[in-house]
């Protein structure tokens, strides 16, 4: 494992450092800014897009061609790290940039790319992912929302669900089962679908915090064209490991409101520090966070070899959801009674919000439970569990009552 810069690596962080100084105290946002989820901060998100856009700092990995740096993986780390040091962030384009962009370069056609790839760099247009539903959300291949092929369309009728963003999404792409009569994986088709498009109903789900990040979203009748297609039609599978891997990777790398500078600030503003059970606690919190940036450093040591990393990711992923957990709920211990309420732009309100919304971490991307089965089949090798569905066509399985 590498923990320094190589003089390359040492000369782009200084690079990136010194534009983050000159440009991102302009964008610097409320520390409960990203909980709200309101218009407010899309607005702050589309800001700091168009102004890494504009410097040539967006989609540092994508190729030049489709209007990135062409830069490495490893950069992107570096850049991200930096980035983490200022209060600004473009959330809202998560999905696109860190998991549609790659997909679409990966296996979309050239005029997919040319029709998205630019628009969503700039932060002209907020994407969302049409992936999990009622009856399918751990087991996602097991997903029922229809295409069925009409013409040069495909007519749509489903439900999806948790759909982060999709109230301010111009764009989204969607799973949908095209082919019942063969086994669940081989019959889902990937599409990109305008959000716009008659018979798509977004319903924002209100969370305990108040905010409305996730949604409900019903398709009737929903027409999409064929060219909208990414890859091939029953061949969706192999597309969506390509978005899922990104997910993983991307709900992984970051660190948040949860970082040890920001709870170490929390101890000492309200006396924990002086309590040795208490500061028990915190060292253990701090030992979780060290955790974390060596397997983060795993992680970079893979990209700077021009390696994929492997069960370097899969763990990063189940670490980091657990140790949010773990931190949220001491950072109420700390705040005490103060932590019951809701309210104010202080650091306690910060830590309040993560208290409440440590579950999207905790269940998207793949849940806990979920990241452990791959760690112990993948990593530890260990005998995966009986499948009864393999190689059983969809129609023919038993489906849930909804």
């Amino acid at each position: 494992m590498d923990f320094d810069d190589t003089p390359e690596e040492a000369a782009f962080r200084a690079e990136a450092r010194t534009w983050l100084e000159a440009h991102a105290p302009a964008h610097v946002a409320p520390r409960t800014a990203r909980a709200s989820g309101g218009e407010d901060w899309v607005r702050r998100c589309r800001a700091w897009q168009r102004t890494l856009y504009d410097a040539g700092w967006a989609g540092i990995t994508w190729p030049k061609e489709y209007g990135g740096r062409g830069g490495t993986a490893l950069e992107q780390r570096v850049f991200d790290q930096e980035q983490a040091r200022f209060g600004v962030a473009a959330g809202v384009f998560a999905v696109g940039i860190g998991m549609v962009g790659p997909t679409l370069i990966a296996h979309g056609t050239e005029e997919q790319k040319a029709a998205h790839l630019d628009p969503l760099l700039r932060g002209d247009d907020v994407w969302c992912q049409l992936f999990s539903e009622p009856g399918a959300g751990s087991d996602l291949a097991g997903l029922s929302t229809r295409a069925v092929r009409d013409g040069d369309e495909f007519v749509v009728d489903g439900q999806k669900v948790w759909t982060s963003g999709a109230h301010h999404s111009q764009l989204g792409i969607l799973l949908a089962r095209t082919n019942p009569d063969v086994p669940k994986h081989r019959g889902i088709t990937y599409f990109v679908v305008d959000m716009a498009t008659p018979g798509i109903d977004v319903r924002p789900l209100r969370q305990i915090n108040g905010a409305a990040h996730f949604n409900e979203v019903f398709l009737s009748g929903v027409r999409v064209p064929g060219a909208n297609v990414v890859g091939e039609v029953d061949g969706g599978w192999g597309v969506t490991l390509t978005t899922l891997g990104s997910e993983r990777s991307l709900i992984g790398g970051g660190m948040g409101g949860t970082a040890w500078p920001h709870l170490l600030e929390l101890a000492r503003s309200h006396g924990a520090t002086a309590d040795p059970l208490r500061r028990q606690d915190i060292a253990s919190a701090f030992t979780r966070y060290e955790v974390l940036r060596f397997l983060g450093y795993r992680v970079q040591t893979a990209l700077s070899q021009h390696r994929l990393p492997g069960a370097e990711a899969s763990v990063l992923k189940l670490a980091y959801s657990r140790h949010t957990a773990a931190t949220a709920d001491l950072a109420m211990a700390i705040t005490g009674a103060a932590g019951t309420l809701l309210g104010g732009e202080d650091l306690d309100e910060a830590w309040r919000q993560q208290f409440l919304g440590q579950w999207s971490s905790r269940i998207g991307g793949g849940t806990d439970q979920i990241q452990g089965n791959v760690i112990a089949e993948r990593v530890l090798g260990l005998p995966r569990d009986a499948r009864p569905d393999k190689g059983v066509p969809f129609r023919e399985l038993a489906r849930p009552a909804r």
